[in-house]
């Protein structure tokens, strides 16, 4: 059996930048195991399968289809990188037809356009609540030692911890910041954690002006020490720093190796559009 597979790198217009994710075109159903040998082979952050919901559906015609995402550990129940990167396949590879995609995920519909050399996925917009110290305060220390944190915000609903960092901070500490995340996992007491986001308010001002907030996103309890660009973080980090900033429109970049840029806007309807470019750097076939 062949399928058709892509590596794109998603939240960039250049090779090996933003966050690279392998795409699966599946013709026919897939023995469920597979799923995660071939995400595990790819060994990439994210690897999605793209599937048919019709026997008569079209890559080329069809507007809706199942997506699902693994990491080399687990699947997930939501991933922005590599939706962006599954929509780029069908838009610029097999040439859809349609201004719009939906993909059926377990997170719901998704819905993905084309906007000149992005592409705009719309995402759920997720709360956060303030944490007290005292219950992550390991995983805190684990994490970003003696620095000084602002605020410590929980999503319940993606199981995400927020921290931020002072805003004394500049990006470049953000950036050089040597971080351990294999170590979060003994210090994670509570059992509610499965994504940790370190952020940082932008500048107004200096070399780095532009961005509203800076990111890293680690998530060792999947098997990804850190994620170069996250969508699904910047689900929850949108209305964090809205909130914050008064803002529905901005601009954040992560600060990974590789890093990222995502444009942001928030809907009435308690959902985010979150938009990037991307980079086809792979296209071959896996030989089962």
């Amino acid at each position: 059996m062949q399928i058709p597979i892509f590596t794109v790198d998603a939240f960039t217009n250049r090779p090996f930048c933003g966050n690279p994710a392998a795409v699966c075109l599946l013709e026919n159903d897939l023995d469920e195991g597979l799923h995660q040998k071939i995400a595990t082979e790819m060994n990439l952050s994210e690897t999605a399968f793209i599937r048919k919901l019709h026997p008569a559906d079209d890559f080329t015609k069809s507007s809706c289809f199942g997506l699902r995402w693994f990491t080399p550990a687990n699947e997930v129940p939501l991933c922005g990188h590599a939706t962006l990167a599954s929509a780029a396949v069908l838009f610029h590879i097999q040439k859809n037809t349609n201004s719009v995609l939906t993909f059926v995920t377990l997170s719901g519909e998704l819905k993905t356009r084309r906007e000149k050399d992005h592409i705009v996925l719309d995402l759920p917009l997720y709360s956060t609540y303030p944490q007290a110290l005292e219950e992550v305060g390991e995983l805190i220390k684990a994490a970003v030692g003696d620095m000084i944190v602002q605020d410590l915000r929980y999503s319940p609903d993606t199981k995400k911890l927020l921290v931020r960092l002072s805003d004394t901070y500049e990006r470049s500490v953000l950036e050089k910041l040597q971080v351990n995340a294999q170590q979060f996992l003994s210090a994670e007491k509570t059992g509610k954690v499965k994504g940790l986001i370190l952020t940082l308010k932008g500048n107004s001002s200096g070399k780095d002006k532009g961005h509203d907030f800076y990111s890293r996103y680690f998530a060792p309890w999947y098997g990804v020490l850190e994620d170069p660009v996250t969508g699904s973080a910047h689900a929850v980090l949108s209305s964090y720093w809205s909130e914050q900033l008064g803002k529905t429109e901005m601009l954040a970049f992560q600060c990974s190796r590789r890093g990222g840029e995502l444009k942001i806007s928030l809907c009435n309807d308690g959902r985010v559009e979150i938009a990037g470019q991307f980079a086809i750097v792979l296209k071959g076939n896996l030989t089962l």
